[in-house]
Order: C-alpha cells, then structure tokens, then sequence
C-alpha cells in the first residue's frame, strides 16, 4: 500500500520559539514496522519549518497516496490541525483513508469520529503492531471487528475494538531511522539530535498524568541493544545529541545500570538529556558516576509544588527532602537539573507563589520550567476538578504553556505575572549567573547559555501572547462543559 505519514505542523510555544527541532519519534516507530511489511512509505515533516497547510496538501496528494497516517506527540493541543488537514485531503481525494493516532485520540476516539467525518479510523494506544494489522485488513478486506485496538465507524456509528496486546518485547519493532536523512534534526544549540526510549511506561500513579494509563506497564528495552542502536545513530548519521522520552527510564536500577555500562563502553562523544524522578537519582548514589560518563548532561525533575499535602493529593510520591538532594547529587557530578513546577493544583494565593518562590530557592536548581496544570480528561485528575471552570477554550492552547483553569483569588495577568517574576529570580539569582558564566565545564556553559537564549524568547513571547492574542473566557464554563 501507498502510505502517508504526516508530523502536523503545531502551535505550541514549546515547538516554534527554540528554532530547533527533534524528530517524531512516535511516527518514527511506526513507519518502520510498515517498511517492514512491504509498504511504500513516504513521511512529511511539516513541524519542521513549519510548513504552511497548502504544502502539506500539496505534497501529499503529489505521492498518490492510498492512506494517511497523522499524529503529534503534543496531541491535545495539535488535534485541531489533523482534523483541518484531514479534512482538506478529504475534499481533494475522497478514496483515501485517514488514520491518526495519539494520546488524545485514543481517549477521544468517539467524539472525533462523530465530529470529523474525514478521519476513518483511529489506532488507540501503542500503534507499531496496530497499524500494521489495520494496513492489512484494508488491504485485504477483513472484517475490521476483529482487529484489535482501534476506533472506527460501522453503519455511522464510532466502535471500539479490544485493545491489543502489549508488546512485549519493545526491540521486536525498529524505529524508521532512515527518515533522518530528509530533515536536520537537532536540539541542545543545533547538535544533530534524536528521541528516543529505554522503556515505556510508568509505574507511579500521579494523577494529573496519563502515561501510565497509555501504556499500562513499564517495560524496557534489551540494554545492549539500545547502546548499539546509539552508536549506529551516531557513527551513520552523525547524532551527538540523545533527548531520552521516558518517563522514568531508571525505574529497574539492574537494568539501567547495564545501559549505562554498555554505552560508556563505546566511548562515544555524546550529550544525554532526559526525565528522571528524584528518589531515583537519590537511590543510585553510588553509580551516578557512570550516568557522568555515559554522557548525561541534564535530568529534568518534575517538582510540581511546594506543598507536600498537595503532592499527597495528586499521589506525587516525593518528598521535598529528596529533590533537595537530587539537585544536590547531580550537581556533585556536574549534571545539570532542571525543576518542572506545575501552576493551578488548588486555589493559589499571592502567598502560594511567595511559597513557591522560597522552595524553589531552597532547592536552588541548575534551570527551572513553570508549566500550567492541564487537566487531560482521561487523568484521575480531571474527575476531580471536572466541575471547576476553565477560561481557556482553544484545543491548541491546552500545552502546558497557557492558563486553562479559573483561579477564584488572582486573575489570570497576576497569574502570568507572578510566573514570569519566579522565572526572572531564578534564572538571574547571583547563583544561576555564576554557573551560567564560570562552570567547570565549557559544554554545561554553552548548554546553559543556549537555554537562556531560548527561554528569554519565550518569556517574551509569552507576554506577547497573553497581551494580544489569549482570548479568556469572561463568561465561563464548567471544564467537564468542553469536552462535552
């Protein structure tokens, strides 16, 4: 079959102010098992200038395709997109079909497929072994019902499938790295770069966050095997930047250990950066010498709030006292850290932010990154807090970067106000400015240096569009109410 596969332009900030890009590994990894089977593969990276709709249309009818496939690895906020190219592929050659997959469309499946007639099918949950036996019965006209793991119409109505088996073992499907060769990738100040994953899954169960719902159980990659995949990474194309899209890679210590072993034995002149969770990176004290030498750079840590009764509340399972000594312990070993702190969780004060402000100087982290809460419908969260108002009502707002829920004590400019204040203490404190200018290490400088750059664009643009373009609700709805 002729196949199509589309990374959709996206609006988010997080996506167009760092001028710099990283391949989607999600389509990725379902492009290869396709190849695999003996399918035409095309793929259009439209995020990646972005391109403008016309030439996304253009150059997807240019290939004569059978199917489309669309997704986004942001795709709460990008849905809206693949509805709009959905459907203009649709008014252009009505024969083909169109599936998209996701996050969002997994939990969306029956509101999409009643509202947007373009869109065929949807793959719900992992998709490398879905696509390929949904391909197959297009092709060859099974019955649909019995393919397991997707969303589809049936007499006008939208029908869910079983869900299909989780994959087992995450190596049995390879990733489409050939693709790279069509687009310069890269992150970390214009570093040739990919994403990629030791495990999926998460075995905490925050509930303001649905990765452990989407992929059910953590599991992980054949260590060996993903430190050879890097180093042909490296050596074929010339990566020098690995962005790890776990959300808790070091959840099994032994096996972990074994990657970082593996990889350091290559001796490769690499930069890692990912996600790691402060007990983790507590309990393996002893061996972050070797996350050092494997090439780590930067952990993002998620902190979320200054309150550990709001952390009990949304089953956070940190303790304040370790991400202290996280930051501490990756600092002893010149790794940086960056604090994720989440805005919204409750009805915040002037006081709150005070608080905010005095835990994250406590902490004293490398960078910091304040988010806004977005409460996904398909989160334990969202059912508690469905009946609160919202005050933002475009999709592609729902980023993390703009404020979704009504505050009942401050308005949203004092909101941005106090945000873009902690932003500008942090990052300017004597301390941060000391390590931005005077660290040991000249590749932790430019790697600091260049996050500046970057997060003094978005600071800007971020006021930019709060005072221009952000359009909040003055009448407004219950949040359960939008998704209705």
């Amino acid at each position: 079959m002729n196949i199509v596969i589309i990374n959709p332009p996206h609006t988010a900030i997080g996506s167009r102010m760092a001028n710099e890009h990283l391949p989607p590994l999600g389509l990725l990894s379902i492009a290869g098992p396709l190849i695999d089977n003996g399918h035409n593969v095309h793929f259009i990276d439209a995020d990646y200038a972005p391109m403008p709709i016309d030439g996304i249309i253009s150059q997807t009818l240019s290939y004569n395709p059978d199917t489309v496939l669309l997704g986004h690895s942001g795709s709460t906020s990008a849905q809206p997109i693949i509805n709009k190219i959905a459907r203009l592929l649709k008014s252009k050659l009505p024969y083909i079909k169109i599936i998209i997959g996701g996050v969002f469309p997994t939990y969306h499946w029956k509101e999409i497929l009643k509202k947007h007639k373009a869109i065929d099918y949807i793959v719900c949950g992992e998709g490398e072994k879905v696509i390929v036996n949904l391909i197959h019965a297009l092709e060859n006209q099974i019955y649909l019902a019995t393919i397991k793991g997707i969303a589809y119409r049936e007499n006008e109505t939208p029908i869910k499938t079983p869900p299909e088996e989780l994959i087992k073992n995450l190596d049995e499907y390879r990733i489409a790295w050939e693709f790279l060769d069509l687009y310069h990738y890269t992150y970390w100040g214009k570093r040739k770069a990919v994403v990629i994953q030791f495990s999926r899954g998460c075995p905490y169960p925050c509930t303001y966050c649905g990765q452990s719902l989407f992929w059910v159980k953590w599991r992980h990659r054949d260590p060996q095997l993903l430190a050879d995949e890097i180093e042909m990474l490296h050596k074929k194309y010339g990566v020098e930047i690995i962005n790890f899209a776990d959300e808790n890679p070091a959840t099994n210590k032994k096996a972990w250990k074994q990657f970082l072993e593996a990889l350091i034995v290559k001796n490769l002149d690499l930069a890692l950066v990912g996600s790691l969770r402060a007990d983790n990176i507590v309990r393996d004290a002893e061996i972050l010498h070797l996350y050092k030498k494997a090439g780590f750079e930067r952990f993002l840590l998620g902190i979320e709030n200054y309150d550990e009764v709001v952390l009990e509340k949304i089953k956070k399972a940190g303790k304040i006292s370790k991400d202290k000594e996280a930051i501490q312990l990756l600092r002893k070993h010149n790794i940086l850290s960056m604090a994720t702190y989440v805005v919204g969780f409750g009805e915040e004060t002037s006081k709150d932010f005070y608080n905010s402000l005095k835990q994250l100087l406590s902490y004293d982290p490398d960078q910091i990154q304040l988010l806004y809460v977005t409460p996904h419908k398909w989160t334990p969260y969202f059912e508690e807090i469905k009946d609160k108002e919202i005050i933002q009502m475009d999709q592609r707002k729902w980023d993390y970067k703009h404020q979704i829920m009504a505050t009942q004590h401050l308005k949203p400019w004092q909101i941005l106000l106090y945000v873009k204040a902690i932003e500008i203490i942090m990052q300017t404190r004597p301390k941060a400015l000391m390590r931005l200018f005077f660290h040991p290490e000249k590749k932790i400088r430019k790697a600091m240096m260049w996050y500046s750059k970057i997060g003094r664009r978005v600071w800007i643009h971020e006021i930019f569009q709060f005072l221009w373009f952000d359009k909040h609700l003055r009448k407004k709805i219950e949040l359960r109410e939008f998704w209705e």
